[in-house]
Protein backbone atom coordinates (compact mmCIF):
# COMPACT_ATOMS: atom_id res chain seq x y z
CA UNK A 1 0.00 0.00 0.00
CA UNK A 2 1.51 3.51 -1.12
CA UNK A 3 1.02 5.75 2.42
CA UNK A 4 1.80 9.40 1.84
CA UNK A 5 4.21 9.34 4.74
CA UNK A 6 6.19 7.12 2.75
CA UNK A 7 6.57 9.55 -0.01
CA UNK A 8 8.07 12.56 2.73
CA UNK A 9 11.46 13.08 3.06
CA UNK A 10 13.96 14.46 5.85
CA UNK A 11 15.03 17.56 3.60
CA UNK A 12 12.04 19.44 5.81
CA UNK A 13 13.70 18.98 8.97
CA UNK A 14 17.38 20.05 7.71
CA UNK A 15 15.89 22.69 5.15
CA UNK A 16 17.21 25.71 7.83
CA UNK A 17 20.30 24.67 7.28
CA UNK A 18 20.48 26.33 3.93
CA UNK A 19 21.12 29.84 5.76
CA UNK A 20 23.16 28.02 8.41
CA UNK A 21 20.83 27.95 10.98
CA UNK A 22 22.03 31.88 11.89
CA UNK A 23 18.68 33.71 11.93
CA UNK A 24 15.76 34.13 13.48
CA UNK A 25 12.58 36.09 12.17
CA UNK A 26 8.68 36.37 12.61
CA UNK A 27 0.12 35.07 4.46
CA UNK A 28 -0.93 34.18 2.07
CA UNK A 29 0.51 31.03 -0.46
CA UNK A 30 -2.46 29.45 -2.87
CA UNK A 31 -2.59 26.11 -2.58
CA UNK A 32 -1.32 23.96 -5.25
CA UNK A 33 0.90 20.89 -6.56
CA UNK A 34 0.45 17.37 -5.38
CA UNK A 35 -0.94 18.40 -2.00
CA UNK A 36 -4.41 20.41 -3.87
CA UNK A 37 -4.12 16.95 -6.53
CA UNK A 38 -4.36 14.80 -3.02
CA UNK A 39 -7.18 17.41 -1.50
CA UNK A 40 -9.31 16.79 -4.40
CA UNK A 41 -8.78 12.75 -4.32
CA UNK A 42 -9.76 12.94 -0.92
CA UNK A 43 -12.61 15.13 -0.94
CA UNK A 44 -14.31 12.85 -4.12
CA UNK A 45 -15.20 11.01 -1.19
CA UNK A 46 -17.57 11.87 1.48
CA UNK A 47 -16.92 10.85 5.01
CA UNK A 48 -18.81 9.38 7.71
CA UNK A 49 -20.87 12.61 8.53
CA UNK A 50 -21.95 11.15 11.97
CA UNK A 51 -18.71 10.40 13.20
CA UNK A 52 -17.03 13.79 14.63
CA UNK A 53 -13.51 12.29 14.59
CA UNK A 54 -13.90 11.95 10.60
CA UNK A 55 -14.68 15.44 10.43
CA UNK A 56 -11.99 16.82 12.12
CA UNK A 57 -9.77 14.49 9.86
CA UNK A 58 -10.84 15.69 7.21
CA UNK A 59 -10.10 19.66 8.37
CA UNK A 60 -6.70 18.25 9.58
CA UNK A 61 -6.22 16.45 6.10
CA UNK A 62 -6.57 19.97 4.77
CA UNK A 63 -4.63 21.70 7.02
CA UNK A 64 -1.74 18.84 6.91
CA UNK A 65 -1.38 19.18 3.13
CA UNK A 66 -1.35 22.98 3.15
CA UNK A 67 1.45 23.39 5.76
CA UNK A 68 3.05 21.32 3.69
CA UNK A 69 3.13 22.44 0.39
CA UNK A 70 3.91 25.85 2.34
CA UNK A 71 7.04 24.33 4.06
CA UNK A 72 8.01 22.62 0.70
CA UNK A 73 7.98 26.78 -0.37
CA UNK A 74 9.70 27.89 1.94
CA UNK A 75 12.57 25.58 1.52
CA UNK A 76 12.38 26.89 -2.08
CA UNK A 77 12.65 30.63 -0.92
CA UNK A 78 15.40 29.76 1.79
CA UNK A 79 17.38 28.24 -1.22
CA UNK A 80 17.29 31.56 -3.16
CA UNK A 81 18.09 33.66 -0.16
CA UNK A 82 21.10 31.64 0.57
CA UNK A 83 22.39 32.32 -3.10
CA UNK A 84 22.53 35.75 -2.82
CA UNK A 85 22.59 36.42 0.96
CA UNK A 86 26.18 35.66 2.85
CA UNK A 87 26.13 33.67 6.08
CA UNK A 88 25.08 35.99 8.64
CA UNK A 89 29.16 36.25 10.92
CA UNK A 90 32.02 37.97 11.27
CA UNK A 91 35.19 37.20 11.77
CA UNK A 92 37.32 38.17 14.93
CA UNK A 93 40.94 37.70 15.69
CA UNK A 94 41.83 38.42 19.51
CA UNK A 95 45.13 40.15 19.76
CA UNK A 96 47.85 37.22 19.55
CA UNK A 97 45.19 34.45 19.61
CA UNK A 98 43.32 32.91 16.74
CA UNK A 99 40.37 33.89 14.38
CA UNK A 100 36.68 33.02 15.70
CA UNK A 101 33.73 33.34 13.49
CA UNK A 102 30.80 34.72 15.72
CA UNK A 103 27.05 35.25 14.75
CA UNK A 104 25.75 37.28 16.74
CA UNK A 105 26.10 40.33 19.37
CA UNK A 106 26.04 38.25 22.28
CA UNK A 107 28.37 36.07 20.93
CA UNK A 108 31.05 38.80 20.19
CA UNK A 109 30.77 40.31 23.77
CA UNK A 110 31.51 36.94 25.28
CA UNK A 111 34.77 37.00 22.94
CA UNK A 112 35.23 40.35 24.13
CA UNK A 113 34.15 40.94 27.60
CA UNK A 114 35.73 44.00 29.04
CA UNK A 115 38.91 44.01 27.14
CA UNK A 116 39.48 47.56 26.13
CA UNK A 117 42.49 46.75 23.76
CA UNK A 118 39.26 45.10 21.42
CA UNK A 119 37.26 47.94 21.20
CA UNK A 120 38.05 48.73 17.31
CA UNK A 121 37.83 44.89 16.94
CA UNK A 122 34.31 44.83 18.19
CA UNK A 123 33.38 48.08 16.03
CA UNK A 124 34.12 46.53 13.19
CA UNK A 125 32.83 42.95 13.65
CA UNK A 126 29.13 44.77 15.11
CA UNK A 127 28.95 46.95 11.72
CA UNK A 128 29.88 44.06 9.69
CA UNK A 129 26.71 42.07 11.70
CA UNK A 130 24.55 44.89 11.22
CA UNK A 131 25.38 45.37 7.35
CA UNK A 132 24.97 41.38 6.70
CA UNK A 133 21.84 41.34 8.92
CA UNK A 134 20.37 44.80 6.60
CA UNK A 135 21.45 42.95 3.38
CA UNK A 136 19.50 39.27 4.26
CA UNK A 137 16.25 41.39 5.45
CA UNK A 138 16.04 43.58 2.42
CA UNK A 139 16.76 40.37 0.17
CA UNK A 140 14.46 38.41 2.23
CA UNK A 141 11.59 40.98 1.98
CA UNK A 142 12.12 41.32 -1.86
CA UNK A 143 11.89 38.01 -2.62
CA UNK A 144 8.88 37.52 -0.22
CA UNK A 145 10.85 35.45 2.91
CA UNK A 146 9.00 37.03 5.78
CA UNK A 147 5.39 36.50 3.97
CA UNK A 148 5.91 32.72 3.10
CA UNK A 149 7.66 31.78 6.82
CA UNK A 150 4.06 33.51 8.34
CA UNK A 151 2.27 31.28 6.57
CA UNK A 152 4.22 28.57 7.07
CA UNK A 153 3.70 29.30 10.78
CA UNK A 154 0.33 29.71 10.77
CA UNK A 155 -0.60 26.54 8.88
CA UNK A 156 1.84 23.93 11.50
CA UNK A 157 -0.11 26.20 14.21
CA UNK A 158 -3.64 24.94 12.62
CA UNK A 159 -2.27 21.53 12.20
CA UNK A 160 -1.26 21.29 15.59
CA UNK A 161 -4.80 22.94 17.30
CA UNK A 162 -6.85 20.21 14.75
CA UNK A 163 -4.10 17.52 16.47
CA UNK A 164 -5.32 19.12 19.86
CA UNK A 165 -9.27 18.65 18.93
CA UNK A 166 -8.37 14.59 17.78
CA UNK A 167 -7.37 14.10 21.46
CA UNK A 168 -10.96 15.89 22.45
CA UNK A 169 -13.02 14.26 19.90
CA UNK A 170 -14.23 10.68 20.07
CA UNK A 171 -14.97 8.66 17.70
CA UNK A 172 -17.63 6.22 16.42
CA UNK A 173 -16.37 4.30 13.58
CA UNK A 174 -13.59 2.17 12.92
CA UNK A 175 -12.89 5.28 9.83
CA UNK A 176 -12.88 7.87 12.79
CA UNK A 177 -10.56 5.86 14.63
CA UNK A 178 -7.94 5.32 11.60
CA UNK A 179 -8.36 8.90 11.41
CA UNK A 180 -6.81 9.49 14.12
CA UNK A 181 -3.97 7.38 13.53
CA UNK A 182 -3.57 8.53 10.12
CA UNK A 183 -3.20 12.05 12.16
CA UNK A 184 -0.39 10.91 14.16
CA UNK A 185 1.30 9.18 12.21
CA UNK A 186 1.29 11.43 9.09
CA UNK A 187 2.31 14.44 11.32
CA UNK A 188 5.16 12.24 13.45
CA UNK A 189 6.94 10.38 11.05
CA UNK A 190 7.47 12.91 8.37
CA UNK A 191 9.64 14.77 11.11
CA UNK A 192 11.52 11.73 12.30
CA UNK A 193 12.95 7.95 11.49
CA UNK A 194 10.09 6.52 9.99
CA UNK A 195 11.24 3.05 10.81
CA UNK A 196 12.05 3.81 14.35
CA UNK A 197 9.31 2.69 17.37
CA UNK A 198 6.39 3.48 17.48
CA UNK A 199 5.72 4.39 13.78
CA UNK A 200 5.91 1.03 12.21
CA UNK A 201 3.60 -0.24 15.08
CA UNK A 202 1.32 2.48 13.97
CA UNK A 203 1.32 1.95 10.73
CA UNK A 204 0.38 -1.47 10.99
CA UNK A 205 -2.22 -0.47 13.89
CA UNK A 206 -4.15 1.73 10.62
CA UNK A 207 -3.59 -0.68 7.88
CA UNK A 208 -5.07 -3.60 10.41
CA UNK A 209 -8.41 -1.22 11.12
CA UNK A 210 -8.39 -0.24 7.24
CA UNK A 211 -8.43 -3.94 6.34
CA UNK A 212 -11.32 -5.36 9.11
CA UNK A 213 -13.07 -2.22 8.60
CA UNK A 214 -13.28 -3.12 4.69
CA UNK A 215 -14.55 -6.73 5.33
CA UNK A 216 -17.31 -4.90 7.44
CA UNK A 217 -18.07 -2.07 4.73
CA UNK A 218 -16.54 -2.58 1.81
CA UNK A 219 -17.28 0.93 0.14
CA UNK A 220 -16.79 3.06 3.51
CA UNK A 221 -13.57 5.25 3.40
CA UNK A 222 -10.98 5.25 5.37
CA UNK A 223 -7.89 7.93 6.01
CA UNK A 224 -4.76 6.67 4.34
CA UNK A 225 -6.58 4.03 1.84
CA UNK A 226 -5.95 6.15 -1.01
CA UNK A 227 -2.81 7.33 -0.77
Amino acid sequence: MADSDHSMSFRRVTRRLALGGLFVVSGGWTFGGNALARMIAVSDVAPDPEDPAMAVWRDWDAAYEQAMWRCDRLQELEAALAERVDALWAVVRAPGGEETIVCSKAALDRIVGERTDMAKIRATAEAELDARQAHFELVATEIGYFEGLRAEQAGFARVAALLDAFAQTPAVSLAGVVGKLDAVLRNGADWEDRSAFPWPQIRSAREDLMRIGRQLTPHAFFPGGRR
